[in-house]
């Protein structure tokens, strides 16, 4: 691939990996699709960042697991499940004053909690 597309793909990889971190802390965007969309990016433009990517101490392993497969463990599906069902309610007890928007969101967060529930429990 020619440098810049390997550049574009590394600008790329970077924002989506921006992007998933803040969706650790903000309800309804998606963490890991944007930190596969990241390592794709990364794999496909500099090897030292996707290995960076992969081996990296919070979401690595998470990472690697997902992707083969394997699924994720239990305390991470505590923890994601917890951290994303208090920012809900917080967001529709405190934020938002409209009850069709409070239901649209209740809605969507019980299809991501389904979500994350359906993914495979890795048993170490």
């Amino acid at each position: 691939m020619r440098k810049l597309g390997k550049k574009i793909l590394i600008v790329f990889g970077t924002f989506f990996l921006g992007v998933g971190v803040i969706g650790i802390f903000v309800p309804l965007l998606p963490t890991t699709p944007f930190l596969l969309l990241s390592a794709a990016c990364y794999a496909r433009s500099s090897k030292r960042l996707y290995d960076w990517l992969m081996s990296n101490r919070y979401f690595g392993r998470h990472l690697k697991d997902y992707m083969g497969g394997k699924g994720i463990s239990l305390k991470l599906k505590f923890f994601a499940l917890s951290l994303f069902l208090m920012t809900i309610a917080y967001s529709v007890i405190f934020i938002i004053d409209n009850n069709f928007w409070r239901m649209t969101l209740l809605l969507i967060g019980a299809g991501v909690s389904i979500h994350i529930l359906a993914i495979k429990t890795k048993h170490k």
